[in-house]
This record gives C-alpha cells, sequence and structure tokens, in this order.
C-alpha cells in the first residue's frame, strides 16, 4: 500500500512476510502486510488508514513469546521499534519497542538496580509488561510506576498507574483491551555498578546452565502450577525427548518444547497439547501453555 509505504518507507513495509524470520520459535506462515514503525507520530498515521481500510491489525515484539499458526496472519502485522529512553535520578521512561537486554545495559551503565532479573528475558519491554515478564523472583510489576498505550477502539492515548495495569502471574490488563503500549515509567533503586554486573551475570549463568537457548523455542512453554512445578510433572510423566515432527520436549529442561531445526507451528501445537493431555491422564493436573498461539490453521 502507498500510503503506509510513504510514511514508514518502503524498507519497513513487507507483503507476504514469513513469520518465521520474526518470531523465535522460527516457525509461522505468512504475514498479509508486515510493517516496522518506530515512532508514536507515525504509528498514529498508519492506525488511521488501517482504520479507513478496516484491515485487520496484530501487534507484535520480538516474537519471543509468540507461536503463529502456519496458516498465517491476515490484514496487517505491526512492530513498534520505538527504542528511546529518558533517565532522571533513578527513573527511566522508556519506548516499548526497546529490548529487555538492551534496557538492562543501560541501566548498568547508569548505575541504576532492580531491573537485573529481566537482562536475560528474551523480548521487548511491550512484551514484558503485557505479560509481566519475571524470573529468579524478580518481576516487571515490582518496577512500573505508569504506563501509556493507544487504545486501538478509538486511537486514544491514555495513561494508567501500576494497580490499573491490574498485574497478576504472566498476566496484566494488556492481554484483554485492544491496544498498542508506547511507554512505560520504571522506578529503580541506585546501586554499584560491579554488584548489579555480578548480579547479571550470575543470572546469564543459571539460564545458560538450566535452559535449551542453543534451540529455537518461545522461552518456558507452559506456565506454573498453583501448587505444583509444571516441568517436574513433564519430567515425571517420561516426557522429555518426547517429539512430533520437528518439535521435542527439550532433553535439558521439560518446561521447554524447542524447534530441533524443521519443526511446523502444527508440530508444536500437537506436542503442547500431547504434553497436557498426558501430565492429565497421569497426575490429575491441568497445565496450560505461557507461549501465545496467533494466526490461522
Amino acid at each position: 500500500m502507498t500510503e503506509l509505504e510513504n510514511i514508514l518507507g518502503k524498507e519497513n513495509i513487507k507483503y507476504n512476510e514469513s513469520m518465521s524470520k520474526h518470531t523465535s520459535f522460527k516457525v509461522g506462515g505468512n504475514a498479509d502486510i508486515f510493517a516496522l514503525v518506530d515512532s508514536e507520530e507515525k504509528l498514529q498515521k498508519v492506525l488511521k488508514i488501517v482504520k479507513e481500510n478496516n484491515m485487520p491489525i496484530t501487534i507484535v515484539g520480538n516474537g519471543t513469546n509468540l507461536l503463529v499458526r502456519d496458516g498465517g496472519i491476515r490484514g496487517i502485522v505491526i512492530k513498534y521499534t520505538a527504542n528511546n529512553y529518558e533517565i532522571k535520578n533513578d527513573k527511566v521512561k522508556v519506548s516499548t519497542g526497546i529490548s529487555n537486554a538492551r534496557l538492562a545495559k543501560i541501566l548498568l551503565d547508569n548505575n541504576l538496580s532492580g531491573f537485573e532479573f529481566a537482562a536475560g528475558i528474551p523480548g521487548t519491554i511491550g512484551g514484558a509488561l503485557v505479560m509481566n515478564a519475571g524470573a529468579y523472583g524478580g518481576e516487571i510489576k515490582d518496577l512500573v510506576e505508569k504506563t501509556k498505550y493507544i487504545d486501538l477502539n478509538n486511537n486514544e492515548i491514555k495513561v494508567i498507574n501500576n494497580d490499573e495495569q491490574k498485574f497478576e502471574y504472566r498476566k496484566s490488563i494488556f492481554q484483554s483491551i485492544n491496544c498498542i503500549i508506547l511507554e512505560t515509567i520504571f522506578q529503580l533503586n541506585e546501586g554499584d555498578k560491579e554488584v548489579i554486573k555480578q548480579k547479571m551475570d550470575e543470572y546469564a549463568k543459571k539460564r545458560k546452565e538450566s535452559q535449551p537457548l542453543e534451540f529455537p523455542s518461545a522461552g518456558s512453554t507452559f506456565k506454573r502450577g498453583e501448587d505444583f512445578v509444571t516441568a517436574k510433572l513433564i519430567d515425571e510423566a517420561g516426557l522429555k525427548g518426547l517429539t512430533i515432527g520437528g518439535a521435542e520436549v527439550s532433553t535439558k529442561h521439560a518446561g521447554f518444547i524447542v524447534n530441533k531445526g524443521n519443526a511446523t507451528a502444527n508440530d508444536i501445537i500437537k506436542l503442547i497439547n500431547k504434553v497436557k493431555e498426558e501430565v492429565f491422564n497421569k497426575f490429575g493436573k491441568t497445565i496450560k501453555e505461557e507461549v501465545k498461539i496467533i494466526g490461522e490453521e
């Protein structure tokens, strides 16, 4: 569409774009239109065109907690890539297109502590807010002061505080409203650079030792249970190494399903369902996937 190309530049619009290029699972069908949008101003112009043309719209971040079905995605997929930041004392205002890893490095350089747990979480700040990302006892909700987003129902800009974001375990209000998160403000603590770095290095070492980082995945595939450790049940059910097509229950960490190289989205979905079924049959426990599944069959 010429109008979109004029706003974003031809290089930032792709047609019939394979979503395998934009998800950490490295699978998924084609998006009709894939658009990279790097500012709030451009985003508002794009959304106006999208609304006028009544196009279905899907919002993605770095695709690290996403599984796109093999039939792909109709309409337009928007990846918001704005990555500005502004630090004042012990607060940082940050655009949601910035990656967790990059923000962690910026905060380290500015002697700000509190974000170390998120340094190794793949994905963007936007994705971290949507799912209240967490690791090693920390969660995004512990840092957020307020967040700005655009309501896609009327394209209005709104700002909400921490309580209004309704954070729960791997959950936030952003999973139930039609929006694009634009920026957030984190409250951090002044810290010692060496101590911050030591903590980040320690978490990175733990991650490398315990997770199958050598294969494409979407991180932890399943949510933790209310009264059980999901990966432990999957392991005890004898499912480590179980494969369907090119998808495998990791032999290193039973909570991960990985792409061994030639998996389809359908292979991964079938394996997710098989794991859920086996765990329920053996232990009477219902497990839920953490990864978000979108797109057409």
